[in-house]
């Protein structure tokens, strides 16, 4: 069988483990690396496959797999759509996914390709969980309670903002899907920490919870990739009361995010054009292999 060629779109943490997932992948090959450098400093680990600017340098390409910041995302993906090459993101806005579905729709259905967003663990995996649970109590109260761990998203939200030179967003769990965000930084030479936490807690990524920054003197000696989370729905099937279900799982968070990834990846090559998000595509479509021995092996 043809391998799928994929392209990885940006090297940053969840980069570098989408490359190791997808060298572990015996239905997948690397058509290659997108860097806004190029090969400029090309990296040790790459020097098997080709890094570029642009992904047309890479010739047939089936996937790009976008491991860029959730709010470059769109750009990313609509010009790779255009030119004829699936994509999968990570994008984690939970208010803004069904707008960007909207987005990349409309996109892939004019030039025929497939765009599976939001396919990291939470949004992405989490959300089949989250599905699943609903199925089995449609009346109830679900709770989703992350961490304690390092929100990737959220710490890249941070170093974004002026005067910030590096950043960790800690994400700790209150309960009944209530978080506390705990943001370490490093400042730039003469930045003011008042005006950096006004600008992190104005941010949608941390308006609607409890926030703390903290300056530190360096944030590597913090740094910690690990997460996890608690899932868990009280409800009711049919009409008996008191069904409870729960999940939970301690995870290196892009590690995860990018295997996550090359499964939705595999998974674009079976859906009719247009913009998916995880809970619609059957979970069968994410693994590699013949679907009937698939079926033996978990039914």
């Amino acid at each position: 069988m043809e391998k799928i060629r994929v392209a990885v779109v940006g090297y940053g943490n969840i980069g570098k483990y989408a490359v190791e997932a997808l060298e572990a992948s015996n239905d997948m090959e690397i058509a290659g690396i997108v860097r806004r450098n190029g090969d400029a400093d090309k990296p040790a680990e790459l020097a098997p496959y080709a890094v570029v600017k642009d992904i047309k340098e890479l010739g047939k390409v089936d996937v790009a797999i976008l491991a860029t910041p959730t709010r470059s995302v769109e750009e990313h993906a609509l010009k790779c759509l255009a030119e004829g090459f699936n994509t999968v993101d990570s994008f984690d806005i939970h208010g803004q996914i069904v707008d960007l579905r909207r987005s990349l729709d409309a996109a892939a259905k004019k030039s025929g390709t497939v765009s599976i967003i939001s396919a990291g663990w939470d949004p992405g995996s989490d959300s089949i969980v989250r599905t699943l649970m609903e199925t089995l109590a449609p009346k109830g109260l679900s709770y989703t309670n992350f961490g304690p761990g390092r929100s990737m998203g959220h710490s890249v939200c941070v170093r974004s903002k002026a005067g910030v030179k590096d950043a960790l967003s800690m994400t700790i769990p209150v309960g009944q899907g209530i978080h506390r965000r705990m943001v370490y930084v490093e400042l730039e030479e003469g930045a003011k920490l008042e005006e950096v936490t006004a600008a992190i807690k104005a941010d949608p990524y941390f308006a609607s919870d409890e926030t703390h920054v903290f300056q530190v003197e360096s944030v590597d000696a913090l740094n910690d990739v690990g997460h996890g989370v608690n899932l868990t729905r009280k409800g009711v099937s049919g009409k008996t009361h008191n069904q409870l279900f729960e999940f939970n799982m301690k995870i290196n968070n892009p590690a995860l995010t990018a295997q996550v990834l090359v499964n939705a990846a595999r998974a674009t090559m079976k859906q009719q054009p247009g913009a998916y998000t995880m809970i619609e595509i059957p979970v069968i479509d994410y693994l590699p292999g013949d679907r009937e021995e698939i079926i033996r092996h978990l039914v």
